[in-house]
């Protein structure tokens, strides 16, 4: 539920709606969720990501153009949101939307991100840091609960109660990163 929150908020913030067209910069939990949400809210989604490697999921959750770092876009958008950890991807964000657009950062980084502020006054940016999921849970849950947003190709591993502390302490996760689904009906 946490990420979902946090993602909603994200694409709220962006404003992803119909006519929009959204770069979500990063592949990782947050940011296809972040993808999922923008395309339920009928924004033309995009995601750039460091390799390939997520492409197909990123598809199956909503994203119509999937770009990578080698081969990123040579276009603008309407809002950019930052799901990664990447302290120099908030400038580089800024060069890729549209001037009066929005840009959305999510993703922390553990080095100062350093933007220069004649780019939002310039560009004329409205720019939404979001941390926290709280304001965001409910509307995650109706659009989990409606259908409007399926996470489940994000889960690796589905478990009943009683085997959640196992797979909680990676003794059925080894990989690092596995998204873990604890089903109390199982």
């Amino acid at each position: 539920m946490e990420p979902g929150g946090n993602a909603l908020r994200a694409a709220t913030a962006a404003q992803a709606g119909p006519g929009q067209r959204v770069l979500v910069w990063g592949a990782g939990t947050i940011g296809l969720l972040t993808a999922a949400f923008a395309g339920a809210a009928g924004a033309d989604v995009h995601v750039l990501a460091l390799d390939n490697q997520r492409q197909k999921l990123a598809e199956r959750l909503g994203a119509g153009r999937y770009w990578t770092i080698s081969d990123p876009p040579r276009t603008t958008f309407d809002a950019v949101i930052d799901c990664t950890d990447d302290h120099s991807v908030p400038a580089s964000a800024l060069t890729l939307v549209k001037p009066a657009g929005r840009v959305v950062f999510i993703g922390l980084s553990g080095k100062p991100s350093l933007i220069d502020s004649r780019d939002l006054v310039l560009n004329d940016l409205t720019v939404v840091g979001v941390l926290g999921a709280s304001a965001g849970l409910a509307a995650a849950i109706e659009h989990y609960a409606d259908g409007r947003v399926n996470p489940g190709s994000l889960v690796e591993i589905t478990v009943s109660l009683d085997r959640a502390v196992e797979a909680l302490d990676r003794r059925l996760t080894p990989r690092s990163g596995t998204k873990i689904h604890v089903d109390p009906r199982l």
